[in-house]
């Protein structure tokens, strides 16, 4: 599993994608925190606050992610090289993890610049250091939750077929869905008193929870049993080929 998960790795740094996607993640909020006039600008704002990047991230994410794994799969099933990768001495549950864990890491890497915001913020405070300690690192654990969540769901959707343009696309919907579409549903008022449980169906009910600098474990609860249904629809998906 390790050495797999070594390959992943080395395979998206000795290529454009890895560094493409942290170069992009960045620029764009780079740009509207600091650059582009509106209200996610912390020098317009005039308050030193990181909420602006908790904001954007997400959506952000919503493409890179599934840009960073549509290939997972996808490549695999194109060139026939699943077929090796099945046959050799690892689990369809380790060959999952693998690549879940190279793609997340990935995503982790993308996030780590982003304390340079956070020391820039910092220093920025009046008095320095006046700022909501809580609420920002629990919005970063938020985000890693978020961005693994999505690479959950990028990797099934990838599993699914064997063209990348057709899993990235998939990997868009399903993850815009789960992450607002459930908060459009339960604005609509529709399923009267268990509308309160349609909305924390979304992420972003738990999202915005840990953003509040609070870890609750039913938010932690949500996050891990997200992943591990779509790790597990994964596992079922590559492991029908076997039948």
């Amino acid at each position: 599993m390790f050495a797999l998960l070594k390959k992943e790795i080395n395979g998206f740094l000795s290529s454009l994608i890895g560094y493409l996607v942290i170069a992009v993640f960045l620029l764009i909020t780079s740009m509207f925190l600091w650059v582009f006039p509106n209200e996610f600008n912390i020098l317009d704002y005039g308050f030193a606050n990181l909420d602006g990047l908790f904001i954007l991230a997400p959506f952000v994410f919503l493409f890179l992610v599934p840009a960073i794994t549509m290939r997972s799969f996808a490549d695999e099933r194109r060139t026939g090289t699943i077929e090796i990768l099945l046959t050799k001495p690892l689990t369809d549950q380790q060959i999952v993890l693998a690549k879940f864990l190279s793609s997340l890491i990935l995503v982790g890497f993308a996030l780590l610049p982003t304390l340079i915001y956070f020391f820039t913020v910092y220093q920025l405070g009046m008095p320095q250091g006046n700022l909501d300690m809580g609420g920002i690192w629990g919005s970063y654990i938020g985000l890693f939750f978020l961005g693994a969540s999505f690479v959950s769901i990028g990797l099934f959707s990838s599993s699914l077929t064997d063209n990348q343009i057709i899993a990235f696309i998939l990997s868009v919907f399903l993850s815009g869905f789960v992450y607002i579409g459930f908060e459009f549903i339960y604005s609509l008022s529709w399923f009267g008193p268990v509308d309160l449980f349609i909305k924390s169906l979304g992420i972003s009910a738990h999202y915005s929870s840990m953003s509040r600098g609070v870890i609750d474990t039913r938010d932690l609860v949500y996050f891990l049993s997200l992943i591990a249904l779509f790790l597990s629809l994964t596992k079922f998906s590559i492991g029908s080929r076997k039948w």
